[in-house]
This record gives structure tokens, sequence and C-alpha cells, in this order.
């Protein structure tokens, strides 16, 4: 019997050969106006006998073939952390080929828990965060509702690297907007520089009609940026980027795949993206992907 799941469950591209084990349902803050993920639907956390039972069916189907493990749903490290010892316990304990364990973690639920219970659940086997800081601009932040600061992110971090846990951190391209297009791409690059993550995810903003910033959207109040814009946001963030980390572009939202290590490949990397710069609108995809 496979794992049992709850509508909607979301998990990262990268997560795409992991087995999905779903221990909660939504997202507990679930506020954030530019996401339609978990609009509509209530958070919740499921019972962790049932959890355990799907882990131990698969252990038994699986076992012996499975490296990774995604936690879906949207923060499930909301849960308690001796419940997440044990569903992380759980799971090596049934897959002797594991390499990681994977969560989606918002910074505003990290700094909830001390530097002792993420060193209890690295501990356990629970490896690496992903987690959206979508802009590095106070002011944006502000507007979207992400609910943190750019203080929340720094201590976040400090809490998840003193774990050794990797970070996967995700930057919204266009998000802002074209006014704050460059306050965005400046602030985004400079708090990934003392956040210091090991993989840097870029996203474009597209619009979705479960999304509060949809009707913005449609109202013409904002406006989308186009692909030469949107790739001039990229070229300033990269620009202003410092730290050593892995820049990914691996989503079906970019305009243009601009991949590589920071700073070996920045040269590179901009050097693509001024060659993008170069092509004709029609090279593009439209601005609004009607499926994701």
């Amino acid at each position: 019997m496979p794992p049992r799941y709850k509508d909607p469950v979301y998990r990262p591209p990268s997560e795409a050969m992991s087995l999905l084990i779903q221990v909660s349902f939504s997202c507990p803050y679930n506020r954030c106006t530019f996401c339609g993920m978990y609009k509509g639907h209530k958070f919740g956390i499921r019972p962790i006998e049932e959890v355990l039972e799907d882990i131990e069916t698969c252990g038994q189907e699986y076992g012996n073939s499975v490296r990774t493990v995604f936690l879906p749903d949207g923060n499930s490290i909301f849960l308690p952390t001796d419940d997440l010892v044990r569903i992380c316990e759980a799971i090596v304990d049934a897959f002797p080929g594991l390499e990681r364990i994977t969560s989606y973690g918002s910074a505003r639920f990290v700094v909830k828990k001390t530097a002792e219970e993420w060193k209890r659940l690295r501990g356990a086997g629970l490896s690496r965060i992903h987690m959206g800081i979508e802009s590095g601009d106070p002011e944006t932040l502000k507007k979207v509702k992400k609910g943190a600061t750019r203080e929340t992110f720094i201590e976040a971090a400090r809490l998840l690297h003193e774990a050794d846990f990797e970070i996967s951190e995700y930057i919204l391209i266009g998000i802002a907007g074209p006014e704050r297009s460059r306050e965005h791409a400046v602030a985004s690059a400079t708090l990934l520089n003392e956040v210091r993550p090991h993989f840097v995810r870029l996203r474009t903003w597209v619009p979705v009609p479960a999304a509060p910033m949809y009707e913005e959207y449609e109202s013409e109040e904002f406006r989308l940026l186009d692909p030469f814009e949107a790739l001039q946001e990229m070229r300033t963030l990269i620009e202003n980027l410092e730290c050593e980390t892995l820049l990914l572009t691996d989503h079906v939202s970019n305009f243009a795949a601009i991949n590589g290590k920071i700073p070996d490949d920045k040269s590179d990397m901009l050097a693509a993206i001024e060659e993008a710069l170069k092509l004709d609108r029609s090279d593009f995809r439209p601005d609004i992907i009607r499926r994701l």
C-alpha cells in the first residue's frame, strides 16, 4: 500500500525523486499574498501513528530503493520536535540507503525552535530545509505579508548552520514589480550574503487566481516584469552576490536557465544573461503560464 495523501501536496522540483511522506496539511501561516498553494485549505497535523504506519509500509515495499525523503506539506517543521524526531528516526530505520530527509521551513517557524532542538533533528536525520526568502527588501516583504524580516532570516540561518543543515533559499524574481526591481535585487543579494545558503533557487513570480496578489495583477495595479526586465533583475542579483553558493533556476517560471556556482561561475552566468537579453521577445515563454 502506498503512503496516504491529502490534497494538495507540494514539493520542490529538486525533490522530484524523493519519497513523499506527508506529515501535515497546508501551511500554518498561509497569509503570503503572492502564494496560492494552500489558499482555502486548513492547516492540520497527521496523527503520528498514521505517519509511522506509512513509513513502515513504504520501508517494506521500497526500502532498498529510497535515497531521499521529503516531508510535505508547507512548514512541516511546525510539528512538535519530539514527533519530528520520531518520524525522522523511523525513516532512517526503514530505508538503509537513505541520503537525505528534507522539509519546507519558513524562517518564522525555524526561529521558534531552539538551537538544541535543531541539533536533535539533525541527529535524527533531517538534513535540508527549503526556505522562501522571496525578497531581502523590507518594503517588499511587508507588502506581500511574508511574516518575516531580514533579521528573522539571518537568525534562522544561524540556527540551521550551527546544527549543520543544508539551506536552500528561494528568491522571487519580479515580486517587487518594476518600481522596486533594483532595490529588491540588491537587498536580496546582500541578505543572501549574510545567510550563506548552500543553494539559491530563483523563481519568477507568476500570478495564479488563488493568490491574493492576482487581483492586483488583474486590475493592473501590479505589473509583471517582461522577460528583459526579469533578466535584468536577475543580473543585478547575481552581480551583488558574494557568498559561496549554488544558484539554480530549476523551475518553469523562469525566462532563462542560468545556473552555476557563486563566485566561480559568476562571469559566465552574467555573460549568459547578456546573450539572453539579445533574443527576440517571441523567444521567451508567455507572461502567463497557463499550467505550472
